[in-house]
């Protein structure tokens, strides 16, 4: 229960120094949203 507990909340909550004081869910889509978008090619 404890392990569950760190890695599904705690690990995905907390703020990491090494993604700028983000939480990973944050830097994600932090990051997805800076992406160029793909041309669609018909």
């Amino acid at each position: 229960m404890a392990f569950e507990y760190i890695e599904v909340f705690h690990n995905r909550k907390r703020l990491h120094s090494t993604l700028d004081y983000k939480s990973p869910i944050r830097f994600l889509s932090d990051w997805l949203n800076s992406q160029p978008l793909e041309k669609q090619v018909a």
